[in-house]
């Protein structure tokens, strides 16, 4: 909807857009439209954690996870930043971030995914960097989206599911279009190589004019390796599980080349 900077910044608030919607569909708004006002509350539950868990921003609500390891990579981290991760959805999306100050949810979910599962690099990373470059930073939905995609909020995402950067590229990039406009440095590659253009062949890459390692990176992991020590590392949560803070008010196989 775009309508969160404005949500953030006080121009109209989670009330007036209820009663507009139901307004509008004169009390019975279709799927989408209800799908949509869930968004607002998912939005509204995430400042009642803030408020009766102030400590998240920088500490995770899960209290099990502050014993959880993440790597420290400056590389990788930057690498991230700037849109070079080697694979395609996850640097479209980083620097529509950078050039724009925007990014869809679900392109939100899967450069967070990359970093935390993929990288195994702190959530609290992620949540610095969009509170710098996102034009709706919020600091309740950002904290609550990265601590869910982390899997140490509430309700988070299970710790074994780690996003396919490829098989998210090709669900709902399927033509590549949005690929091929924010990295353009491979727009000549086919719709079936354009999500892993290590799988192309050396006349596809050479036709396109794309040289892996020079003109676009190769992936910084590989994904099924990644992967695996990602469950690896998480399935170490599993016991004892400890809970909530107290005291506070998809994903095949595929391989990949290493860099």
């Amino acid at each position: 909807s775009r309508l969160s900077p404005h949500l953030h910044f006080g121009e109209i608030g989670p009330r007036q857009i209820w009663h507009a919607v139901h307004h509008t569909f004169r009390g019975r708004p279709p799927e989408d439209a209800q799908t949509f006002l869930s968004e607002i509350g998912w939005r509204e539950f995430a400042y009642h954690i803030l408020y009766h868990f102030p400590t998240t921003p920088t500490k995770p609500l899960r209290a099990d996870f502050e014993r959880f390891h993440w790597e420290t990579n400056a590389e990788q981290l930057r690498a991230w930043h700037r849109g070079l991760t080697g694979y395609p959805i996850v640097d479209a999306g980083m620097r529509e971030l950078w050039t724009t100050g925007w990014m869809h949810n679900r392109v939100r979910m899967i450069v967070g995914s990359f970093l935390t599962k993929h990288l195994r690099l702190s959530w609290t990373e992620g949540a610095r960097w969009f509170w710098d470059t996102l034009v709706d930073a919020d600091l309740a939905s950002n904290t609550m989206g990265w601590q869910w995609i982390g899997g140490c909020g509430a309700d988070a995402a299970p710790y074994f599911r780690v996003f396919n950067p490829m098989m998210q590229g090709e669900k709902f990039d399927p033509q590549g279009t949005y690929v091929r406009r924010w990295v353009p440095e491979i727009a000549k590659l086919s719709d079936k190589t354009i999500h892993q253009p290590w799988s192309a062949t050396a006349d596809e890459l050479r036709r396109a004019g794309v040289k892996l390692g020079q003109t676009y990176p190769l992936p910084l992991v590989d994904h099924a390796e990644a992967r695996n020590m990602a469950l690896a590392a998480f399935s170490q949560l599993k016991a004892p599980a400890s809970g909530i803070r107290a005291g506070a008010t998809d994903s095949a196989n595929e391989k990949t080349p290493k860099r």
